[in-house]
């Protein structure tokens, strides 16, 4: 089996299947040229054919409100409305339209349906960081930044996993901003 797809980058010569996913260095047929390429199994794999959805046989069948010519396999859990195979969305143990989904995404009506968050962590380092520019009023926003950190420690992230790095951060410079205003009040009473 020969791939037209892994080619040498050296000569461009088209690569068999025998020189993929060695261990080792193996050199080129045409330039030889060290060659060594990794690919993953389903490069050579042809896809399945998706499901295109049962026709509906006869007229007394109950079709797809989207699709009216293939038959309804369930009804929209919210809706009511018929839905064939290729329009059933499965999502929190029931079947669901793809127009549900829509407007439960823009009215915010179906629980477990994220497509943000807010980043509190970024907003703590924000805190702390931006009002440094004017200094006074970290007076107001080093305590604000604490808690705000402490308060929001165990809340979502982002949707893609992130380290708590920023509300180290955001705490270490409020408890610096702390510091200083505690020093500078004391300095100044005294």
């Amino acid at each position: 089996m020969s791939s037209t797809l892994i080619r040498c980058s050296n000569c461009n010569t088209p690569l068999a299947a025998h020189f993929l996913n060695k261990p080792d260095f193996t050199n080129c047929p045409r330039c030889r040229a060290p060659v060594r390429t990794v690919v993953y199994p389903s490069l050579f794999r042809h896809p399945d054919t998706a499901s295109s959805g049962e026709k509906l046989l006869i007229e007394t069948e109950s079709s797809c409100y989207f699709h009216p010519k293939k038959k309804a396999v369930v009804p929209c859990g919210l809706c009511g409305r018929f839905l064939c195979s290729l329009c059933d969305i499965e999502f929190n143990d029931q079947h669901i339209c793809s127009s549900c989904i829509e407007s439960g995404k823009k009215k915010r009506k179906i629980r477990n349906l994220e497509n943000n968050r807010v980043l509190y962590d970024s907003i703590a380092l924000y805190l702390a960081v931006i009002p440094m520019i004017f200094i006074w009023p970290t007076i107001l926003t080093a305590p604000a930044t604490i808690y705000y950190s402490f308060r929001h420690w165990k809340s979502p992230s982002g949707i893609i996993p992130r380290s708590k790095i920023r509300f180290i951060f955001a705490l270490m410079m409020a408890g610096l901003q702390v510091g200083a205003w505690s020093l500078l009040l004391s300095h100044s009473l005294l």
